[in-house]
């Protein structure tokens, strides 16, 4: 099981309408197949930090792991989220696999989605503050 953790806030400028329509998406997103479990919501982190909503999902495994950052519907998905974002930290991953190269390889499966698809990649460079781990 891999179970990635990921903290965002939304941008000054996006409306109640806007935020509403990301987080049913993101909501979407986590009921692809690929996805055994999810929650989307509310932060309750320290307000400091400046994020102010959370998703966690969990994947079976590397294959679904993959499944999931290709899914017609995540991608879809991202080009109406990633916009919105002020601020994201794509968390630290928990895992049971006992491979010891699990982080490189799920490294690799985002780095291959940003050389497959530019405009991902342009949308995701757009995002003010970006953190990894």
């Amino acid at each position: 099981m891999i179970v990635q953790f990921m903290r965002f806030a939304f941008r000054e400028e996006s409306t109640e309408k806007q935020k509403a329509r990301a987080l049913e998406l993101i909501r979407r997103t986590a009921k692809v197949e690929s996805v055994a479990y999810s929650t989307v919501g509310r932060l309750l982190g320290d307000p400091a930090e400046g994020y102010t909503h959370g998703y966690s999902f969990g994947l079976a495994d590397l294959d679904a792991f993959e499944r999931y950052m290709y899914d017609p519907v995540h991608l879809a998905g991202d080009t109406e989220i990633l916009p919105h974002y002020a601020k994201l930290h794509v968390g630290v991953a928990v895992t049971d696999d006992p491979d010891p190269d699990l982080g490189a390889k799920i490294s690799a499966v985002y780095e291959g989605k940003l050389a497959r698809y530019p405009e991902w990649e342009r949308l995701m460079t757009a995002i003010p503050e970006v953190r990894f781990g």
